[in-house]
């Protein structure tokens, strides 16, 4: 077989339908759009949500709240977690991601002061709470921001 002996399947293709040519094609006259009302016109659309003159569903419907665009998402974790990791550990985002301890980071990580820690780690996060940095400096660690 060769490019220029390519061919669709028998029955595969249909041929496309000719609106408004004669009333012996079965679409002629109204071509196909019926008789009468505003979806028979011209440029006669309606817009979507649409509910002929009635109150339409999203105008029914109470609005609550507000959604702040800028709104940051941080991956929180906190400093009891850390004592899974071995002495001396470097945690990054990169390592909590690796060991599934956090699942994404959108807009950064932050270490929470929950928990005690009892290994001398080294943590670097986007942003620490103030009892974090303290327990991490208690147990020898270090805490730097990224």
């Amino acid at each position: 077989m060769k490019l220029h002996e390519l061919k669709p399947a028998q029955g595969s293709t249909k041929n496309r339908k000719r609106l408004g040519r004669g009333t012996a094609t079965g679409q002629g006259k109204t071509a196909g759009r019926g008789q009468d009302g505003q979806k028979s016109r011209s440029g006669g659309n309606i817009k979507a949500g649409f509910e002929g003159g009635q109150m339409p569903l999203y105008r029914r419907l109470p609005k609550r709240g507000f959604t702040n665009p800028f709104k940051k998402v941080w991956a929180i974790i906190n400093v009891e977690t850390l004592n899974k990791f071995e002495e001396g550990t470097i945690v990054t985002p990169e390592l909590l991601l690796e060991t599934g301890t956090i699942s994404k980071v959108v807009d950064g990580v932050k270490v929470l002061g929950d928990g005690n820690l009892e290994k001398k780690i080294e943590v670097r996060a986007h942003k620490f709470s103030k009892s974090a940095i303290e327990k991490i400096e208690a147990a020898g660690g270090k805490a730097e921001v990224i």
